[in-house]
Parts: structure tokens; sequence; C-alpha cells
């Protein structure tokens, strides 16, 4: 009879210890995706918006758009630097980015006489500048708020990277507290009342986005080890003791040269010869997968149009492969539109993950109370039910924004 009594004691132990331990993890669940819920949506909202940046922009300034079937061949880039040299208000050229996609003009980096920068665009064929855009355009505020609320990156990089160890920890723990999480693929939207929805909808969201918040949680803690310094070492580099005289006489020539020495490259990007480097740079696209077109280089000196280097991303080491990796993969710009698209639906999901969570927990908490769950007082409730975190999140929105004049007006 006693050994009858211990194993019925023993069997009672047992579920309350497992009921135990997934309280714990629930709690700790609720914890990291609650506390900064509203920042934590904001970072998913701008990096959201920054996937598509450059088609806000498109949209936003006429002279960066073209006709695609006016754009034949290769695009002519001596013509658009000789171009953009000779444009009114231009002191310095810097730098030029390809075409986003067949409907774009190329955007040109340039400075005035004040050393202020702006951007022309130019027709990637024929070379003629359409047009002038601000620096500070979609694209640069989007990228900015995002990635270090318009903070000196030493100080906004590690706060918004943080994020990452919380998406790691939410997504770990959701695997626990949902019990037979692969089933619900399929379920359908409850609407029962405001937080048996919200709730379906977390579950299915969550279940669907596993792969992207795996992907954004890497990502966003190999920033904030980055922004540490542990980055990986750069692509090598071209010394020169004695820097030869910068010029534009011998550029139609230097970038001959360059396609002569490297005909597989897909340009990207080209660095024209300044202060800062008296060499002629063209980044691109070659047989490396994943990695930023400054993996694929090649250096030649403007005046003579001899080749000094020539780079090749498959010879990277594998610290550098996962640091070039980093940014592909987090805004999905390696594969053009089919990755572009995914990112941007997957980043709303996200988004909206971050928000249900925080609606959730209002609406238990309505529940609790007596009152009947709607769905305006979920939105309600994510500011209400939070008494110190909320000025948290609001404080960190608060500073991106106010700092916005200073990055338009180029005060930063």
């Amino acid at each position: 009879m006693d050994m009858v009594r211990d194993l019925d004691a023993a069997g009672h132990a047992h579920p309350a210890k497992k009921r135990k331990a997934s309280r714990i993890w629930w709690t700790v669940h609720q914890w990291v995706g609650i506390k900064l819920s509203l920042f934590m949506a904001f970072v998913m909202f701008t990096g959201t918006l920054a996937v598509v940046s450059n088609e806000i922009d498109w949209v936003l300034q006429p002279s960066l758009r073209v006709a695609p079937a006016s754009v034949q061949g290769p695009v002519e880039w001596a013509a658009i630097a000789e171009n953009a040299a000779r444009h009114p208000g231009v002191g310095v050229v810097r730098s030029m980015e390809a075409p986003v996609a067949s409907a774009f003009a190329v955007k040109v980096t340039v400075e005035d006489a004040a050393g202020d920068l702006f951007y022309l665009h130019a027709h990637p064929a024929t070379g003629t500048i359409q047009g002038e855009g601000p620096w500070a355009g979609a694209q640069r505020i989007l990228r900015n708020m995002h990635r270090h609320l318009n903070l000196p990156t030493k100080i906004g990089v590690p706060i918004v990277a943080f994020l990452g160890f919380l998406l790691l920890v939410s997504l770990v723990t959701s695997l626990v507290v949902y019990k037979k999480w692969w089933r619900g693929f399929t379920k359908p939207l409850r609407n029962r009342d405001a937080r048996t929805w919200w709730g379906d909808f977390h579950r299915l969201a969550g279940v669907w986005s596993l792969w992207f918040v795996t992907l954004m949680a890497l990502t966003g803690m190999w920033y904030f080890v980055e922004s540490l310094g542990l980055a990986a070492p750069p692509p090598p580099r071209v010394k020169i003791e004695a820097p030869t005289e910068p010029g534009w006489q011998g550029i139609e020539t230097a970038f001959a040269a360059a396609m002569t020495a490297y005909p597989e490259l897909e340009v990207r990007r080209v660095l024209l010869p300044g202060k800062e480097s008296p060499v002629l740079q063209l980044h691109g696209d070659h047989e490396a997968v994943l990695v930023r077109p400054r993996a694929n280089t090649v250096w030649v000196d403007p005046v003579s149009a001899k080749v000094l280097l020539t780079t090749d991303g498959r010879d990277m080491n594998v610290h550098q492969r996962i640091g070039e990796m980093a940014d592909p993969l987090h805004f999905g710009d390696f594969g053009g539109y089919w990755t572009k698209v995914p990112w941007f639906l997957f980043g709303l999901l996200l988004t909206g993950l971050s928000l249900s969570g925080a609606a959730i927990y209002s609406l238990r908490i309505v529940r609790e109370r007596g009152g009947h769950a709607r769905l305006a007082q979920a939105f309600a409730g994510v500011w209400r039910d939070q008494p110190r975190w909320r000025w948290v999140s609001a404080g960190l929105i608060a500073v991106g924004f106010a700092l916005l004049p200073a990055l338009i007006w180029q005060l930063s």
C-alpha cells in the first residue's frame, strides 16, 4: 500500500513540475514579446519599408524613372561620369549606382561647392542627366532610421541589433509553449471575439514566419557582434604611398581597361577617383553568391589605365563570407523582386506579430477585469498596459524622429 501511495505521489509531482516548467517558458515568451513590443514593431516596420525604399523614391522622384524600352546595351558609365562632372552646381562626383530595375535611372552621388551631398539621375544608355534628387530620400531615411535610429552608429546599431537576441528568445520559447506547432499551418482564424481572433492570428503568422524570424534574429545578432568590433576583415585594397594625381582625361580608357581585365563583372557600383582614393573602383556581381558588390572589385589607375587589383568574392574566408551574407539576407535584395516581395510581405507579418502579441496580453487583462474584449481595446491596451516599458519604446522612437532634421539637412 505504501508503494502505491509513493507511486501516486510521484505521478502527481511529475505533471506539477511539467506545468511549472511550461509556465516559466510562457512567462519568458510573454515578457520578451511584450515589454518592447512597440519599439520592436517600429524597427520591423521601418525595415520592411526599407526593403522597397528605392521603389518609394522612384514614385516620389520623376527624374529617377526611365522607359525600359529605351535602355539597350550596357550602362554608359564613362559618359555618365563626364556629364555629371559638367552638371551645374556639381563640385565633386563621388560614385554611381547601377539601376535597381529596368525602369530606374543611374544614381550619381555628387557634392556641391559647400560639400553637401545630393543625387543626379542619369539615363543608363545615353548618359543624359535627367534631374536631381535629395541625398536624404526615402532610401536613406528609412535605412538610417531602421539601422541606428539616426544616432551615431556606435550607439544606435547595438541598440537596434540587440533586438535580434530578443527575437531568438521569442522564437525558441514559442516552439515550447505552442504545443505541436507544426499542426498550425492550416488552422483557420476564429471570430468568436477579438481575443480569440488575435490569438489565432498570432499563432498562424508565427508558424509561417518561423524561417523569417530565424533569419532576422541571426542577422540582427551578427550586426550586434560587428558593432562590438568583431567584424570580418575587409577585402583587399590597393595601397598607394604616393597617390597618382586623379584626373578625368583618361576615364573612358580606364573603364575599358577595367572591363577587359574583369569581363564577367556585372557592375553595380562605381567609386570615382577622389581625395579618399585616387583610383577608379568598379564593384559588382560575379559568381560568388550572397555577397555585397564590394566583394568583386577591379581597381584601375584613371590616368594610366593600369589595372592595379581585381578581387573575387569566392576567395574570401569563412568569416568574411558570413559578414558579406548579412545584408543580402537581411534585406532580401539578392534575387531582385523574386526575393524583395517575399521579404516585404513577411516583414509586414513580423510587424503584425509584434503588435498582436501585445494585443493578446491587453485583451486578456480586459477579460480578467470582466470587460468585453474588443479590437479598439486591444490597441489602446498596447500602450495602457505597459506603464514603464512604453516610455522606453516611445523614447527610442522619438529619438529617431527628433534626429531626422539633422539627417535631412546633413548637419550630422
